[in-house]
């Protein structure tokens, strides 16, 4: 799979993942509750419905969101949090999840020498003491 995780077209990871798992389709289909068709279709659609994708992730055992989560730790610009005394019903994340395929495209950003350490830092908001454990631990 691309490690860009700037880009991603949902149904095409989907079928990956299929062929990956030799999933049949009347198997699929019976699970998605959808005919072949529509199943077909999904495999052609760059977003798809958040409850269709949680019945892939579970299907083919395999976190979609969890791509969208890395493409927002890399793309999103930082946010402008709500103020201290701003209270949200939302749950609240203390740290960003790093995924072994994320550390990987950092530090071949790195490796490659496209991005200095100050450019991931910045970009990307990654701390650079986390950065530098990275590239500690992978060199060994």
């Amino acid at each position: 799979m691309n490690s860009n995780f700037k880009t991603i077209h949902i149904g095409k990871l989907i079928h990956l993942r299929v062929e990956e798992n030799n999933i049949d389709m009347p198997r699929i289909c019976n699970f998605m509750k959808c005919t072949e068709l529509e199943i077909s279709e999904m495999y052609t659609q760059e977003s798809l419905p958040t409850d269709i994708l949680l019945r892939w992730s579970k299907l083919l055992e395999y976190d979609f969101f969890r791509l969208y989560t890395q493409h927002l730790i890399l793309y999103a610009p930082p946010s402008a949090s709500l103020r201290e005394s701003e209270i949200s019903k939302l749950p609240r994340f203390r740290k960003n999840i790093y995924t072994q395929e994320m550390i990987n495209f950092i530090l071949e950003l790195i490796d490659k020498e496209e991005k200095t350490k100050r450019q991931i830092t910045d970009e990307y908001g990654i701390p650079y003491t986390t950065l530098c454990k990275w590239i500690t631990k992978h060199n060994k």
